[in-house]
């Protein structure tokens, strides 16, 4: 059964009726991993947004369901919605740098949630935050915790969203390409790390990730878009093994070969470019029909 489902979601930028998501469905298990692919701007970090509810106010769901745990959040009453999403749904954020606060102390970054959302007592909350900081390999949570942000390393500010984002124990984790602002020899940690933590608390995580290496390595589904539509779903060894748009097949072709530095790198090539533009406008033609 599936504890994130999400049927035929559109979203449109207001006031313009042009649209960002076109009919996205997919569906996470509990326990399971999703991973979102596709170019910058395909609408990826556009649905982990949506889910959770924090859409820039310039864009808008004017369709489809989004189920969390049984319960379709869009038709909720907005206070509720946010209530649903804080108790069982997370994020873990690209940059920790603008993501955490630099005029508070890490301490209430990451209480404050377990405070006002839960209804933890402050001394709970403190003391889930060193267990939770320990548990994310910080050797010394209690110094972390007094820390200001800019007093530790990249690193360390993500392994702190990462403690953060599973602190209260949620069912879902959005993770918005959490390793794309640190160096490569961090990045396996951060990604190694966020493995370990879904697999020990058993939580569904959807990984947002313009990089295939990271979807071999920790995802169990993918899900490939390209200008807001999904043009393939199927699991990770399918997906490796013989893709079957022929835009997948094609950013499969463009990954850079790690292990022979002399390959020639292969851009996609500009007739899939716009045979699959050409199906993002049949979709709003479609839609546009009614």
């Amino acid at each position: 059964m599936s504890f994130l489902r999400v049927e035929n979601l559109c979203v449109d930028l207001k006031g313009s009726g042009d649209r960002l998501l076109r009919g996205v469905s997919l569906n996470v298990g509990a326990g399971e991993v999703m991973g979102l692919v596709g170019e910058s701007g395909a609408g990826k970090s556009m649905i982990g947004k949506a889910i959770l509810g924090i859409l820039p106010r310039s864009a808008g769901v004017v369709d489809g369901v989004i189920e969390l745990d049984g319960e379709n959040l869009l038709a909720l009453p907005p206070k509720v919605r946010r209530q649903r999403i804080g108790a069982k749904a997370a994020l873990i954020p690209q940059d920790p740098l603008t993501a955490l606060n630099p005029s508070r102390r890490i301490a209430p970054q990451i209480t404050d949630r377990l405070v006002d959302i839960l209804g933890w007592d402050r001394a709970r909350a403190n003391d889930r935050a060193r267990e939770i900081l320990a548990e994310v390999h910080i050797a010394d949570p209690d110094r972390v915790l007094r820390s200001y942000p800019h007093e530790l390393s990249g690193g360390m500010r993500q392994r702190i969203l990462i403690a953060s984002a599973f602190a209260a124990e949620p069912k879902l984790i959005v993770a918005d390409e959490p390793t794309t602002a640190l160096d490569v020899t961090v990045q396996k940690q951060i990604l190694r790390l966020i493995r370990d933590m879904q697999a020990r608390h058993g939580t569904a995580l959807l990984f947002v990730t313009h990089d295939l290496g990271v979807v071999a390595k920790i995802c169990q589904k993918m899900t490939v878009l390209y200008g807001g539509l999904v043009v393939e779903q199927t699991d990770v060894h399918g997906f490796f093994r013989a893709p079957a748009h022929p835009y997948s097949r094609a950013l499969l072709a463009a990954t850079p070969r790690h292990d022979d530095p002399a390959a020639s790198l292969n851009p996609v090539p500009d007739d899939i470019i716009q045979a699959v533009r050409a199906e993002v406008a049949a979709a709003d033609r479609n839609w546009r029909n009614g």
